[in-house]
């Protein structure tokens, strides 16, 4: 079984591509996700690029991907010491960063930017690692 980190990105994706997931896999993300793809699908709501039931709908099929949420106090340390040692002033990407660290094989994400600035710090994967065959 391999176990995987997934971002706000990865899993809106997931949901609106209707990608199934193996099951030989593990999805874990920290709690935060939760926050992140409810404010993310309001947004493009918001910004006229998506129709609300369409969100509502990613909203149904991102509840039905399991993922295991996590959020404790291991985790929230690790994630605000990475951000101190990358500079970084958030601690949102630095948590799923976290979380790879410490109990995943590695993170995927959209997000070619975050993939370059963890570059030798976790293994990333592409969202098609996730897929049945």
């Amino acid at each position: 079984m391999s176990r995987f980190v997934v971002d706000c990105g990865a899993v809106l994706h997931l949901a609106s591509e209707g990608i199934e997931i193996a099951a030989e896999h593990e999805l874990l993300a920290p709690t935060l996700l939760r926050s992140q793809t409810l404010s993310a699908l309001h947004e493009a709501v918001h910004r006229g690029e998506i129709a609300p039931d369409v969100a509502r709908d990613r909203l149904t099929r991102i509840q039905a991907i399991p993922i295991r949420l996590l959020g404790d106090a291991v985790l929230r340390r690790r994630a605000w010491d990475l951000a101190e040692q990358l500079r970084w002033a958030e601690t949102y990407d630095a948590e799923y960063v976290a979380l790879t660290q410490l109990q995943a094989d590695a993170f995927v994400t959209l997000d070619t930017e975050l993939a370059r600035r963890i570059e030798g710090i976790v293994p990333t994967a592409t969202i098609e690692s996730l897929r049945t065959v």
